[in-house]
């Protein structure tokens, strides 16, 4: 009796130790799957953030040889040309991962931008090169942006994925305050030569590399073997991702084929004719608008052009310094909106709210620019104005921000959800394109004024949000159809 009390014990242990490796395996490899989509969005961020600082080093300009009267146009060309290839990258990318997977289609990505990145960082005294180089970033950027949330929901474990989309908001905020930093050091740290604009826009190297070397140590998508029919490649990965094979993993396999075969039932014959329906078409321009809307609030063009923007309102030769901890106050915000606000007020609260917010400071900041315009030295009422950016930007990061991807995601039907997103993404980066290469004329043109024409556009987003927008917060798919007057969905409503 004690030998077979003893054989029990050891078989339970036994069992008992090799479920708690299993448990801490899978948690180890998705831990590592969720931090390398985050380095993800740190790259983005952070390519955001630094070219607005490299171009005010005096550095930068002598090796590319352009003069202060071409300076506005140059600013504006880099910053846009980004945006532009994203835009192309965004589309171009869904049929090469549709036929080629989710992780290769992330190497290639990573590879695109690097190559853009090299042609970055190589003196080449030659603006035109640079252009190139920030065309073809963009473009894995752009790819980037649609592949790595892909990537993440489709292989992260249920109970990561709330925490999920609140690390890519943390993260993004972290890569601009980063490169924010970054720009600071090297204006301060290291003598005006090459090597000072090399090193920020080289750093930008290291996550872009990171994501593709990264992801030759992963899987592929257990979602998108599924569906092209590999089962048991998909089921073998799935097992690998969680640290093993267990009833909860077959049974979340099921779960996964079952969900495919219901999306496919609901998408079968899907086009992007039907976003153009009646049923659609209401949907369509609130995403295309709100996208229009981000860009309107001006918190893109604080982002890129932020030491500019800071010169503007009077932080002088401290505008970088000053600008550091700008990124600090978009961090904290962000962090603030993930813990205590996201999932506590509704969506067309928010909206309103930040842009009203919003229009408020960005009045006071045109007022008081325009009453005490900028010396080159820090004074009293610049302090003041660069305050009322600070606040300006927590009202953004706690609202208009992150809020509009969580709308993007929620209004559209699981039959045209993809084609929606997709839409509203490009929209985004159209929009920002637009603004990128607007925001440096302005400043140099209009002064203060730009601060008053982006508080009139923030005022007509709270009459916009109060007569367009539809709560969402809290509701179901089929409660979402009526909000948006839609008796029936697609699935239904005959071609």
């Amino acid at each position: 009796m004690r030998s077979t009390g003893f054989v029990l014990s050891w078989r339970f242990a036994s069992q008992t130790n090799i479920m708690a490796f299993t448990y801490s395996l899978g948690n180890f490899r998705a831990i590592y799957l969720v931090s390398l989509c985050c380095i993800g969005s740190f790259l983005f961020a952070y390519d955001t953030g630094i070219v607005g600082g490299v171009l005010t080093l005096s550095a930068f300009q002598n090796d590319f040889g352009y003069t202060k009267a071409e300076s506005t146009s140059i600013n504006s060309n880099c910053v846009s040309i980004l945006q532009a290839g994203a835009f192309f990258g965004c589309f171009l990318t869904w049929p090469f991962t549709a036929h080629y997977g989710r992780r290769m289609s992330i190497v290639l990505a990573s590879s695109i931008f690097s190559l853009g990145g090299i042609l970055q960082v190589v003196n080449t005294h030659s603006i035109g090169a640079f252009y190139t180089g920030r065309v073809i970033s963009g473009f894995g950027v752009g790819a980037a942006t649609v592949l790595v949330p892909m990537y993440s929901a489709e292989m992260a474990p249920k109970n990561m994925r709330g925490q999920l989309g609140s690390c890519f908001q943390l993260f993004f905020a972290l890569g601009v305050c980063v490169s924010y930093w970054v720009n600071y050091a090297v204006q301060t740290r290291v003598p005006s030569s090459t090597l000072q604009w090399q090193i920020p826009i080289g750093l930008q190297l290291v996550p872009g590399g990171l994501i593709g070397l990264g992801m030759l140590l992963v899987k592929e998508s257990v979602r998108w073997l599924a569906k092209q029919g590999r089962n048991e490649e998909a089921l073998a990965n799935l097992i690998w991702v969680r640290g093993g094979d267990s009833p909860e993993v077959q049974a979340e396999f099921e779960e996964i084929r079952s969900s495919l075969d219901e999306e496919s039932r609901l998408t079968e014959g899907v086009s992007w004719k039907e976003l153009l329906l009646p049923v659609n078409r209401f949907r369509v321009s609130v995403i295309i608008s709100m996208q229009l809307g981000v860009q309107l609030t001006g918190n893109t063009s604080l982002a890129y052009y932020a030491p500019q923007i800071f010169a503007a309102v009077g932080a002088g030769n401290s505008s970088l310094f000053v600008t550091g901890f700008f990124g600090v106050v978009k961090v904290v915000s962000v962090s603030v909106f993930c813990i205590f606000v996201v999932g506590r007020i509704g969506r067309k609260t928010a909206f309103m709210g930040g842009a009203a917010a919003m229009g408020i400071l960005m009045l006071i900041i045109a007022i008081i620019v325009a009453k005490a315009p900028p010396t080159g030295q820090i004074t009293g009422s610049s302090i003041a104005a660069i305050i009322m950016v600070y606040c300006e930007a927590a009202s953004y990061n706690l609202s208009w921000g992150p809020v509009s991807w969580l709308y993007l995601g929620e209004i559209f039907p699981t039959r045209t959800r993809e084609f929606g997103i997709a839409t509203g993404a490009a929209a985004q980066w159209l929009f920002n394109f637009m603004l990128s290469q607007i925001t440096p004329h302005a400043i140099n043109n209009l002064g203060w004024k730009t601060f008053l024409m982006f508080s009139i556009f923030n005022f007509s987003l709270v009459v916009y949000s109060f007569f367009i927008l539809r709560e969402t917060s809290g509701k179901s798919l089929e409660e979402i159809e009526e909000v948006f007057s839609s008796k029936q969905t697609r699935e239904n409503s005959g071609p």
